[in-house]
């Protein structure tokens, strides 16, 4: 009896473990396979232009407006905190150079994705799931349409694209609320901001940025269509795959954001 007992505890208690390194194998070769079909499929003709551009302005234009909200207070409560902590050590000055390093190399692109993924991100894995609990993806593939140039190949492309341009503006209008926080409430002279901003960031900071985004841009959208373009069960079935999107899209654009950071240091950073 306790034999049996003892088998049933180590079940429960490597079961578990065990299930989620398999699934998050299976998920990685899914998402890879999926990748290399994007780019095999991206190259052949037709190149379907109006559906790439709606899915730019579904992407990038609709995500303007809360991308710009998000940025202005993040830059203006991190000026707040920083011109705060600054003053201790009379190093005020630096809050302008130390806001804009943060922004370029670490919160644009990060803080982008994230929003990027939770309202275009969710969109696309809700549509392609409801496309594909409804047969409409059978459909395409019934009319020799195939379904992953037509409906994947033009989201990932729009992803890549337009979530750098909307770090850069990130950074822009974060940086305006810096300013105006720094300068208007916490006095901080407005020369010495935007000199100390000037003399630390360097395109070094920007092109780190702007790469992280290229990469969190496809990585996203590649997460969101595979997600929705397998979702099965029904109705459940589509919000689970939405959830799935989403949260998956955040664990992998923070573990990605380390790893990045680490190989451009290792790479680009000049030794001492």
């Amino acid at each position: 009896m306790w034999l049996e007992r003892l088998a049933a505890l180590t079940d429960r208690l490597w079961l578990p473990p065990l299930r989620f390194v398999v699934g998050f194998i299976e998920a990685l070769g899914q998402h890879i396979m999926l990748l290399f079909s994007v780019l095999r499929w991206s190259l052949r003709p037709p190149y379907r232009i109006a559906v790439l551009l709606e899915a730019m302005v579904f992407i990038g234009f609709e995500s303007l407006p809360i991308v710009l909200l998000i940025s202005l207070f993040v830059g203006a409560v991190f000026a707040l905190q920083l011109s705060s902590a600054l003053r201790t050590f009379q190093a005020q000055a630096f809050t302008g150079a130390t806001v804009g390093l943060a922004l370029a190399r670490e919160l644009a692109p990060a803080f982008t994705s994230i929003v990027v993924s939770a309202r275009a991100g969710a969109g696309m894995a809700t549509e392609l799931g409801s496309m594909r609990i409804t047969e409409q993806i059978d459909a395409l593939a019934t009319m020799a349409v195939n379904p992953v140039q037509y409906l994947i190949v033009p989201r990932v492309i729009a992803g890549t694209v337009m979530v750098p341009m909307l770090a850069m503006l990130f950074n822009c209008v974060g940086m305006l609320g810096a300013y105006a926080v720094a300068v208007g409430v916490q006095n901080v002279d407005r020369g010495v901001f935007i000199e100390k901003a000037q003399w630390l960031l360097d395109a070094n900071d920007i092109t780190q940025g702007m790469v992280k985004s290229v990469v969190f841009g496809c990585v996203l959208t590649l997460i969101a269509c595979q997600q929705g373009y397998h979702a099965s069960g029904g109705a459940k079935g589509v919000g689970v795959a939405t959830t799935r999107s989403v949260v998956g899209s955040f664990v992998t654009i923070l573990v990605l954001d380390y790893f990045l950071t680490d190989m451009w240091l290792t790479l680009f950073t000049k030794k001492g």
